[in-house]
C-alpha cells in the first residue's frame, strides 16, 4: 500500500485490515491500533446503515486526540478471482481535494501574470501569461531569483523592495508602474498586487506576485487628465502667440517629442480671411517646443514662414479638415521631407500627425506632432486626443484674434476721435496721454478735450464712457461732438453739462437702450487767461488736482454732481483764482481706481507725484503715469495737464461806453490810440470799423452799461458787452434799408466772430488775424 495516501483495506465485516501511513498522519492512529477494528469506529459520527461499511463522501473522522477530522472517502470494493466480494480500499482525501485540478488548471491559464516566490525571492510557480511576459519556461523559471530574470533598473529595484516588504510585514500592497518586459518591444503600464502566502498553521510561506496590464485604461486615465487640463491651461489670455504656446507645452511630451504650430498671417492680424488657395499653404510659424534637445526646431524657425506642397500632411490636413498620420517610408512623406531640403529627417521623424485648428468654420493654421524615434507610430485614439486639444486651442485662437480685431477697430476709432494735434492757444501749456487697457475687457471709452473759446479762454474736458470696446468707443465720438458744439455756443460749465445730460437720455431712447448702457462721467473746465479764473464742473466724474507753483498739490473741492444720464438732478460750478504757472491735472478713474487699489491712497500718490519737480509738462506726465499706476491697468487712462499762463496790462485794454451815439466816435478813436501803442497801425482801421459797429449795436439794442474790450494775443480781439441777454443774428438787408448790415460787415471782415452769454449780460466779440511781422 501506497505510504503517502490515506488508504484502509476492510474485510467483508468491517474490520480493517490495511493501514497506511497517510492514514496514520491524517487520523494519528498508528497501524497496530487500527487494524482489527470496526472501521465505523473512526467516524466521529455515526455512519447511515448500507451495503458498504462506509459512505462515498463526505464524513468526518476522530483523530486519535479526539479533534474532528474532516476529509472526503471514496469507497471501491475489492474482488476475489471468481468476483466475488471480499472487501472494500477505503480513501480519504481533504473536502477540497477535487477542485485542486481545477484551481491548477486556472492559475496556469490565467490572463493575468501571476507567480509564487519564497521568503528568499526565488521562483515556487509560475503561469503561463508570466512565463511568456519573460520570456522564460517553467521549467527554466522555476527556483530561480525573480530578480535574476529582468534588467538591473528602478523597476527591478523597486520590485524587490516591495517583495521584501510584503514578505516582511505580511501586508498586501497594491501599485501602478510602468516598465516594460523582457518579451515586449516598450514599456506599458501594470497594476502590481502583491500578498503574502501562509502554511495551514500561519508560518510564511513567501508571497504571491500577480500583474495585469491596464496600459489602455492608464491612457484613458491620461487622456481625460490632459483634456481637462487643457480647458484651463489653453486661452489664459486673449493673446494669438501665447495661446499656440500654450497648446505646445500641454503637447510637449504628453503626445510629442516635438509639437508646432504655424498660423495663417491673416489670424495674426486684422485682416478677414483670404479665399483658400489652390496650390501651396503659406504658414507662418508662431511656436514650436521639443522634450529634448533635436532638429525638427531648426527647420522653421519662429516669426518664418514655410511652404507647404499639397501632398505634405500638413496641407492635407488644412484641405480635408481632419487629423492626417503620416509615417517614414510613405512616399508622400518622403518627397515632403525631400522638398523641404532636410532628407536626413526621414530617418530621425518616424511618425507625425497633423491637425488643423478649426474655429467656427474656419481654418487658422495647423498643429504638427512629432515622434522622431518610436517603435509605434501615432493611432487613431492619438488622433482623437489630438483633434479634441486642436479644436479647444482653436477656439481660443479665434477669440485672441477676434478681440484684437475688435481692440484695433476700437482704438483706431477712438483716435481718429481724439485730438491729434491739439489747437493753438495762449491761455495754458497742455501736456496729455492716453493709455488704452490691455485687459480681455477691451478699449474703453475714455477721451480728453482742449477747446479754444472766445476772449482767448480756453475749455478743458476729459470724460469717461460705461463700458469697453466700439460701443463704448462711439458713445464717446457722440459725446466729444456735442461737447465741441455746445462749447462753440459758449455755455457755462454747469449749463453745458445740463444739456449734455439730456443728451445722453435722448440718445438712450432713440438707441431702445438702457442709461446706464450709454452713461458717462464728464468734467469741463473753462479757464480765463485775462481774469485768471476756472470754472469747474463735474458730472460724477473725479476731481481734478492742482498743482501751485509753490510746489504743493491739492485737490479741488468740485461738487461730483450726478452722472450723465441719470436727469432731473442740477450740476454745480466752482470758481476759484489761480495764479499764473499753476497746474491743472484732469484725470479718468483709471488712474486711481482699481480692483485692489484704494481711491484715498491712489489720490495721496498722485499729489505726491505731481509734486515731483520735472523740467517740463511732458515729463511730468509720465511721471505720475510711472508712480501711480499699478503695472497692468484695468481700465484705460486719460491724463490732461494745464499750466495757466496769465495775460498782463499790457495786453488787455477795458473801455466803458455811455449810452449815447456820440460815444461811438470816442471809442473809435480809443481803439486806434490802443492799437497805435501796440504797433499794429496796420489793422487799425479795420479795427475801428468792427468797434464802430459793435459798439453802434450796443447803444442802439442793448441795455446799459456798456463796455469795450481789446485783448491783444494770437489774435486781436474786440468785445463789446451790455447787459441785455438777447442774442444778435445776421439778416440781409434789403436795397433801401438803413440798417442790418453792421453783423455782415463785421463777420466779412474779421477772421471770425460770435456772442457769449455772462452773468450780466451778453459779450459779442470778433477776431482777427495780427499782421506778419
Amino acid at each position: 500500500m501506497d505510504d503517502a495516501s490515506a488508504a484502509m483495506v476492510v474485510d467483508a465485516r468491517g474490520v480493517v485490515t490495511g493501514w497506511s501511513e497517510g492514514a496514520r498522519l491524517l487520523t494519528g492512529h498508528p497501524a497496530e491500533e487500527a487494524v482489527g477494528r470496526d472501521v465505523r469506529a473512526l467516524l466521529a459520527e455515526d455512519a447511515p446503515s448500507g451495503a458498504t461499511p462506509l459512505p462515498s463522501g463526505p464524513v468526518t473522522l476522530r483523530h486519535r486526540d479526539g479533534h474532528p477530522v474532516p476529509a472526503r472517502l471514496t469507497v471501491r470494493p475489492l474482488l476475489d478471482a471468481r468476483g466475488a466480494p471480499t472487501g472494500h480500499l477505503i480513501t480519504a482525501e481533504p473536502p477540497d481535494a477535487a477542485r485542486t485540478p481545477l484551481a491548477a488548471w486556472a492559475f496556469q491559464q490565467a490572463s493575468l501574470a501571476i507567480s509564487v516566490v519564497g521568503p528568499d525571492l526565488r521562483y515556487l510557480l509560475v503561469n503561463d501569461t508570466a512565463c511568456r511576459l519573460l520570456g522564460e519556461s517553467q521549467e527554466n523559471l522555476v527556483g530561480r531569483s525573480c530578480l535574476d530574470t529582468m534588467e538591473d533598473d528602478e523597476y527591478t529595484r523597486g520590485l524587490d523592495r516591495h517583495l521584501r516588504r510584503v514578505t516582511g510585514t505580511g501586508e498586501p500592497l497594491q501599485y501602478e508602474v510602468y516598465a516594460q518586459a523582457p518579451s515586449q518591444p516598450r514599456p506599458r503600464t501594470w497594476n502590481m498586487e502583491m500578498w503574502p502566502v501562509a502554511g495551514p498553521s500561519g508560518e510564511p510561506l513567501g508571497a504571491a506576485l500577480a500583474a495585469f496590464d491596464t496600459t489602455e485604461q492608464h491612457r484613458a486615465r491620461q487622456r481625460l487628465a490632459l483634456l481637462n487640463e487643457a480647458a484651463t491651461a489653453i486661452g489664459t489670455t486673449l493673446d494669438v502667440v501665447r495661446t499656440a504656446e500654450e497648446l505646445v507645452a500641454l503637447m510637449v511630451p504628453a503626445v510629442a517629442d516635438f509639437a508646432a504650430v504655424d498660423l495663417h498671417d491673416w489670424v495674426l492680424g486684422a485682416d478677414e480671411p483670404p479665399a483658400r488657395p489652390d496650390t501651396g499653404v503659406v504658414l507662418r510659424r508662431v511656436a514650436h517646443g521639443s522634450a529634448a534637445e533635436g532638429s525638427p526646431e531648426a527647420v522653421v524657425r519662429l516669426g518664418q514662414t514655410d511652404v507647404y506642397p499639397p501632398f505634405s500632411p500638413p496641407a492635407r490636413a488644412l484641405r480635408e479638415c481632419r487629423a492626417v498620420l503620416a509615417r517614414a517610408g510613405e512616399p508622400d512623406f518622403d518627397r515632403w521631407m525631400t522638398v523641404r531640403g532636410v532628407p536626413a529627417c526621414v530617418a530621425d521623424v518616424h511618425s507625425l500627425l497633423a491637425v488643423p485648428l478649426r474655429a467656427r468654420g474656419v481654418v487658422l493654421g495647423v498643429a504638427v506632432a512629432v515622434h522622431p524615434v518610436h517603435p509605434e507610430g501615432y493611432a487613431d485614439d492619438d488622433a482623437a486626443l489630438a483633434e479634441e486639444l486642436a479644436s479647444r486651442a482653436a477656439v481660443c485662437v479665434d477669440n485672441a484674434r477676434r478681440f484684437a480685431r475688435e481692440r484695433a477697430t476700437a482704438l483706431a476709432l477712438q483716435h481718429s476721435l481724439l485730438p491729434k494735434g491739439l489747437p493753438g492757444q495762449a491761455a495754458v501749456e497742455v501736456a496729455h496721454r492716453y493709455l488704452p487697457t490691455s485687459s480681455a475687457a477691451g478699449i474703453g471709452g475714455d477721451w480728453f478735450d482742449v477747446i479754444p473759446l472766445a476772449g482767448s479762454r480756453v475749455a478743458l474736458v476729459v470724460g469717461d464712457v460705461v463700458g469697453h470696446g466700439i460701443p463704448s468707443t462711439a458713445t464717446m465720438g457722440r459725446l466729444c461732438t456735442a461737447v465741441r458744439t455746445l462749447a462753440d455756443v459758449d455755455l457755462p460749465p454747469d449749463e453745458l453739462l445740463t444739456h449734455l445730460d439730456d443728451l445722453v437720455i435722448h440718445l438712450a431712447a432713440d438707441d431702445r437702450e438702457d442709461v446706464g448702457e450709454l452713461g458717462s462721467t464728464c468734467l469741463y473746465a473753462v479757464y480765463d487767461p485775462v481774469s485768471r479764473r476756472l470754472t469747474v464742473a463735474a458730472a460724477g466724474h473725479p476731481a481734478p488736482a492742482l498743482l501751485l507753483p509753490d510746489g504743493t498739490c491739492r485737490l479741488i473741492h468740485v461738487n461730483a454732481g450726478p452722472p450723465l444720464g441719470v436727469g432731473g438732478l442740477p450740476f454745480e460750478a466752482t470758481e476759484l483764482q489761480l495764479p499764473e504757472g499753476a497746474v491743472v491735472a484732469l484725470y479718468t478713474d483709471g488712474l486711481i481706481e482699481g480692483r485692489d487699489r484704494d481711491i484715498d491712497r491712489a489720490t495721496e500718490a498722485l499729489c505726491r507725484a505731481l509734486e515731483v519737480p520735472a523740467d517740463s509738462l511732458e515729463s511730468l506726465c509720465d511721471g505720475v503715469l510711472k508712480d501711480v499706476l499699478p503695472e497692468e491697468p484695468g481700465d484705460d487712462v486719460a491724463l490732461l495737464l494745464a499750466r495757466t499762463r496769465a495775460l498782463g496790462a499790457d495786453q488787455v485794454a477795458t473801455r466803458d461806453v455811455l449810452p449815447d451815439p456820440e460815444e461811438v466816435a470816442a471809442a473809435r478813436e480809443w481803439a486806434g490810440e490802443r492799437l497805435a501803442a501796440w504797433g499794429l497801425e496796420e489793422i487799425a482801421f479795420i479795427t475801428e470799423l468792427v468797434v464802430s459797429e459793435l459798439v453802434t449795436n450796443a447803444i442802439r439794442y442793448g441795455v446799459p452799461p456798456v463796455q469795450l474790450r481789446l485783448i491783444r494775443d494770437r489774435t486781436l480781439i474786440c468785445e463789446v458787452a451790455d447787459a441785455s441777454s438777447t442774442s444778435p443774428h445776421l439778416r440781409r438787408a434789403h436795397a433801401y434799408d438803413e440798417g442790418g448790415r453792421g453783423l455782415l460787415l463785421v463777420a466779412q471782415l474779421t477772421q471770425r466772430w460770435g456772442s457769449r452769454q455772462t452773468d450780466r449780460g451778453k459779450t459779442i466779440w470778433a477776431e482777427q488775424p495780427l499782421p506778419q511781422r
